[in-house]
């Protein structure tokens, strides 16, 4: 039976309490704080990250299809998949696809896996999910929405999560939405969506699918419920004929509503706890409703060690300048510096050595190096046993290092200064000088360990490319 073998996520370092952005408005108070991705991240790089966090212990190149969702793709014109596969060091020949335009698409991406698994068409697929979509200043939604992603692997062995039955309505029910060049959401009147939608259509679908399954709300172990705010997730689930102790936390107050993604969140987060044989209900909305009921098996014990949602919500660091959120976010100009930019002709000569970060291991004595055989920066010369063009492929993305020396740079330009270099000593052999991200200026140090993580980087012509920096290791 195709299920869910392995799951993942991705709460980006920075919180912003919610008190900071009312003190910006002259406002008081402020409940809880919102996650908000970095000044170089974007829905692709959370993706990736996702993805990490979910193939602990999977070769990439066992996975046929990456399913990319979102609303906030950074290109509208290139698959984002593409990017994510190349990043995870997949296969040429994976079958990617995008989606997106709805909350739903999540969801649509997770069904649409498990189908193409259950028809044999694919063995293995990778869903992504990830969301930083903008509410307008000073608004509601500026408070309410947050980043982050998630990321289920889909297969047909080693099966943890079943997928017992599903049940959909479709309605054109515009709430909220976003138009192409529109930078925040918008919203219609609220009640019209509450009383007309979200208090109405999903009661409809989860009776449905009960009914459908001949189950009860007592069957339930646990409740993931899409939410714009944590009283109207109660109270839709208490109305569906489920106690408070079945509703699983929204998240709301710890990183906030994360869009396409927030449903398949909560949902890693219900899985981290649950048990073998405890089933799970998920309910997306956006222009109609899903809703998925989910069955744990005995193999949910063996994928328990992942970042997933608890880790991630305890690694953070304070963003307490909503001028520097401003900033990050686009919404006002910032001084640039120009500085070397990535030429796409480049980009896809340095395929190897750029998204998937590989470098070379000599065959003759073992000795690894950060340079790629075939591309401008060739390595014709074993730096320790001088054994000419010798070389195989070494994959440094997922290895961890030391940091060998750093410098902050407070003039050096960016819009999180100081800009932090390290040189850092990866496990396994080889040195590199890569940008340090998510990092306290006063907790670098020699011999800090780091891990690797995909950012994007200015590129040619307007647009964006994506490399990898280090950052601490924290667990």
């Amino acid at each position: 039976m195709a299920g869910i073998v392995s799951y993942g996520a991705y709460i980006p370092y920075y919180r912003m309490p919610r008190s900071v952005i009312n003190a910006a408005w002259g406002r008081g108070g402020g409940r809880g704080e919102k996650a908000v991705a970095g000044y170089d991240e974007d829905s692709i790089s959370m993706s990736v990250s996702a993805g990490i966090d979910c193939l602990k212990g999977t070769d990439p190149k066992t996975v046929d299809a990456v399913y990319m969702a979102t609303t906030t793709p950074p290109y509208l014109e290139r698959q984002n998949s593409n990017i994510v596969s190349t990043a995870l060091d997949f296969r040429r020949d994976v079958r990617n696809a995008d989606f997106g335009n709805s909350l739903r698409a999540g969801v649509n991406a997770l069904r649409s896996a498990v189908e193409a698994v259950a028809a044999g068409s694919l063995d293995k697929v990778l869903v992504t999910v990830a969301d930083m979509r903008l509410g307008a200043c000073s608004g509601e939604h500026e408070q309410s929405f947050g980043d982050g992603a998630a990321a289920f692997l889909v297969g047909n062995e080693g099966v943890a999560v079943e997928i017992e039955g599903s049940y959909t309505y479709s309605d054109d029910l515009s709430d909220y939405w976003r138009r192409d060049g529109d930078t925040f959401v918008s919203q219609w009147e609220d009640r019209f969506g509450r009383d007309a939608g979200y208090n109405k259509i999903p009661r409809e679908v989860v009776k449905g699918l009960l009914d459908k399954m001949n189950l009860e709300p007592k069957d339930i172990a646990k409740v993931c419920v899409f939410g714009a705010n944590a009283r109207a997730q109660a109270s839709l689930a208490k109305a569906m004929g489920f106690t408070p102790e079945q509703i699983q936390d929204p998240l709301l107050d710890s990183v906030g509503n994360t869009g396409a993604a927030l449903a398949p969140m909560i949902l890693v987060a219900a899985l981290e706890d649950a048990k073998p044989g405890e089933r799970i209900l998920m309910v997306s909305w956006g222009n109609g409703c899903d809703a998925v009921v989910l069955k744990a098996t005995d193999e949910i014990e063996k994928i328990k060690d992942r970042r997933a949602i608890k880790r991630h919500i305890s690694i953070k660091g304070t963003l307490d300048s909503y001028g520097k959120y401003m900033q990050w976010r686009g919404l006002v100009p910032t001084p640039s510096r120009g500085g070397m930019k990535i030429a796409m002709s480049a980009e896809w000569r340095e395929r190897q050595l750029g998204l998937p970060l590989y470098g070379v291991k000599c065959l003759n004595c073992g000795t690894v190096q950060l340079y790629m055989s075939g591309s401008t920066m060739r390595a014709h010369i074993c730096l320790e046993c001088q054994a000419k063009d010798n070389f195989e492929p070494y994959r440094f993305a997922d290895k961890t290092g030391k940091t060998v020396s750093f410098s902050h740079d407070y003039l050096g330009g960016g819009i999180n200064p100081p800009m932090t270099r390290a040189v850092i000593d990866f496990e396994g052999g080889g040195r590199g000088l890569f940008d340090m991200v998510d990092r306290d200026p006063e907790e670098c140090k020699v011999g800090l360990p780091v891990e690797m993580t995909f950012r994007k980087v200015p590129l040619g012509a307007g647009s964006t490319s994506y490399f990898w920096k280090c950052k601490p290791v924290r667990e």
